[in-house]
């Protein structure tokens, strides 16, 4: 009878860990804390194995990730949450990343059309914050904490930048968050690898490996989701993300705190 693969055997070994006991967040993160992104990326298919997945927007940078994240592991789930809602352009330059990064991509959509959503609650991205945040939820949140749950994740790779937003700065490059408000759900580790970059490191990578940014980068665009909620940057705008969600909001809802004793860690790591 042959032995098992000492490879195989360690990757189980480890996704046994990763599911039955907590990691050391606090000593991670100051090991990883200004680790290249590689080695973080390393770490984390070490540690989660085929329990690690990846999450991407096709946004104006998301071929930073998907490049540097398929270069190490080629055949990782990537996770795209389509609203039905976002401009063609963006789905011919997923469809060209797709195909050029031979992407495992997972596509998941809310159960609600966008025409059955308008029929019985009104275009709600219309409406006032409430009635964005309703939006949200039922267009990205619900579809991505399903396809969290389908795949088996137990850990996510996803390319938050500290410089895009006031709530980004509050994080570490490892932490957790939870399916759901619903605390007896299962949590899932966060693995923010560019958490640190700047415009200029993200053009630079891509410069480097001749990728491409989204074609609205062209057009002034440095953040880019629903055609009827994004536009260029202006003279006015201090920060990129206030020509997302109509200037309502930051988030979309997505990476923000599910629980009150997530919310208190993290204001505790910001002080």
């Amino acid at each position: 009878m042959s032995s098992a693969n000492p490879k195989t055997v360690l990757r189980s070994q480890l996704e046994s860990h990763s599911k039955n006991q907590d990691l050391d967040l606090s000593a991670l993160n100051q090991e990883f804390d200004q680790a290249p992104a590689a080695d973080l990326i390393e770490w984390a298919a070490e540690t989660f194995g085929s329990q690690l997945v990846l999450s991407t927007s096709f946004g104006i940078q998301a071929a930073v990730m998907l490049g540097l994240v398929t270069d190490i592991i080629p055949n990782i789930p990537v996770i795209w949450v389509d609203t039905g809602y976002l401009p063609p352009e963006t789905y011919r330059f997923a469809e060209q990343l797709t195909r050029r990064l031979s992407l495992n991509l997972k596509v998941y959509q809310s159960p609600i059309s966008p025409a059955r959503m308008e029929a019985l609650h009104g275009r709600l991205w219309e409406g006032s914050v409430d009635d964005f945040d309703r939006y949200d939820r039922l267009r990205k949140v619900e579809p991505m904490q399903r396809a969290l749950k389908e795949l088996g994740s137990t850990a996510w790779l996803t390319g938050l930048r500290a410089k895009q937003t006031d709530f980004r700065k509050t994080l570490n490059r490892i932490g957790k968050q939870s399916a759901s408000a619903d605390t007896s759900t299962e949590t899932r580790y966060k693995v923010l690898p560019i958490l640190h970059w700047s415009a200029k490191d993200v053009y630079e990578y891509l410069t480097a490996n001749n990728l491409p940014y989204h074609p609205f980068f062209d057009q002034g665009y440095v953040s880019v989701g629903d055609w009827h909620s994004s536009r260029p940057m202006t003279a006015d705008d201090t920060n990129g993300r206030a020509t997302r969600f109509n200037g309502l909001k930051q988030e979309c809802g997505l990476h923000i705190p599910q629980t009150p004793e997530e919310a208190e860690s993290l204001n505790s790591s910001s002080l």
